[in-house]
């Protein structure tokens, strides 16, 4: 199977229904970010001061959701040609899952022991996002299911009315329950995917063929890919909020949220990909064509993503954030810079990785891209200030998508 040219990679993209992926990532942002402006406004700042502390919790433990049985899932389940095999190894995973999953809930609970001195009630809070824990074990694993079985309409299906519904769910109970609306809200929206729970998810129990231990290897380096990768967006503001002080802080925050949103236009379209790549692992031809007509779709988008924010940056700042933080156009310009051009090379090599079976070498680049964004910025921010931060988050940025495409290619070239 070779995309021969930009005009069939597009139209492979359409006919894989990966236009609704798309949207249901677009409405999966904007639902997060009207999700948060609410209960900035509807629950008092104490509350949301608790509250804030349990879901970074919960950030850290959604990874391991199943212990990586998800993501073990989309991989040998796109990998696998025979319908059958497909429906044996989704249901292998749903009941192994379950069993990892309670596991994973008693250890996310474990932790609430080290709040109880501190914080009145808090238990309360981690009983709930425990609830909320479980379900998004469901929500991946369905949602994963369709994807696998080439029902990317169905996936996206899934993932707008978890997300709308959730977002009114929230709206509604938060504001005539308060605070434990917002907690019963968030904890019974995940469970909306079971609507779409059906029997071939997981009623064919008969031994599959495979590694089993190479599978869960798959699913546990995924689930710490995902969550140093995930680190790399908080350690800029630890660091600023630790060298310099909470105005620095402030001016990053504003400068950095457009541009490292702007990476979605890449992963949606190449998470509905996912399942296409995965299956032609081996097939060099394919893949090599993939990556040539990627980048003549994504380097137009991204060079006008570049010359409009160069055009209209001090207009952009005004329009969202207001004149207080208009000084941050240059550190805006360099921010945008490392996430654009890291759309060709960290978003789409870091996809491409774990797509082959190399999840492993994400892994370390990611626990790498770490240690080289804490030393940049321990050199870079006592002289330059916040301005410092963004060079070295765009240097961290640049420097590990070289280091993903040279093992991407380096795979590539081994295949025959």
């Amino acid at each position: 199977m070779i995309v021969k040219s930009l005009q069939d990679f597009l139209r492979n993209f359409f006919s894989n229904s990966g236009h609704h992926v798309f949207f249901s990532f677009l409405i999966a942002k904007v639902c997060s970010f009207l999700g948060s402006l609410l209960i900035i406004k509807l629950l008092p700042e104490s509350e949301f001061g608790v509250l804030s502390i349990v879901l970074s919790v919960v950030t850290i433990f959604t990874p391991f959701t199943g212990f990586g049985s998800s993501q073990s899932l989309m991989r040998f389940g796109s990998i696998s040609l025979d319908k059958d095999e497909k429906l044996k190894i989704s249901s292998y995973f749903f009941f192994k899952g379950i069993l990892f999953e309670l596991i994973l809930i008693i250890l996310f609970l474990s932790v609430s022991v080290f709040y109880f001195n501190k914080y009145e009630d808090i238990f309360m809070i981690f009983l709930f996002c425990a609830v909320r824990l479980g379900g998004f074990y469901f929500l991946n694993h369905i949602q994963v299911f369709y994807r696998i079985t080439g029902r990317n309409q169905t996936f996206a299906k899934i993932n707008n009315v978890v997300n709308i519904g959730g977002l009114l769910l929230v709206l509604f109970l938060t504001y005539f329950f308060k605070f434990y609306g917002y907690l019963i809200a968030i904890s019974i929206t995940p469970y909306l995917s079971l609507l779409w729970l059906k029997k071939d998810i997981y009623s064919h129990r008969d031994v599959i063929s495979g590694n089993y231990k190479e599978m869960w290897r798959y699913g546990i380096f995924t689930a710490m890919t995902s969550l140093t990768s995930d680190a790399l967006y908080s350690l800029d503001i630890l660091l600023l909020g630790f060298m310099l002080n909470e105005n620095a802080v402030a001016n990053y925050r504003i400068a950095i949220l457009i541009p490292s949103n702007i990476i979605f236009l890449a992963t949606s379209f190449l998470q509905s990909d996912f399942p296409v790549l995965s299956k032609n692992f081996k097939d060099k031809k394919f893949l090599k064509s993939y990556v040539v007509n990627f980048n003549k779709f994504f380097f137009p988008i991204c060079l006008g993503i570049l010359v409009f924010f160069y055009v209209f940056k001090k207009y952009i700042i005004i329009l969202f954030f207001g004149e207080t933080y208009v000084e941050n156009t240059t550190l805006l310009m360099i921010l945008s810079i490392g996430f654009t051009l890291g759309m060709l090379t960290r978003n789409l090599y870091g996809n491409l990785l774990p797509a082959v079976g190399k999840i492993e070498i994400n892994t370390w680049l990611s626990i790498g891209s770490l240690l080289f964004l804490a030393v940049l910025a321990y050199i870079l921010v006592p002289v330059y200030g916040v301005i410092g931060m963004g060079i070295a988050m765009t240097a961290t940025l640049l420097i590990s998508g070289l280091g993903y495409l040279f093992f991407f290619f380096s795979y590539l070239r081994k295949l025959p």
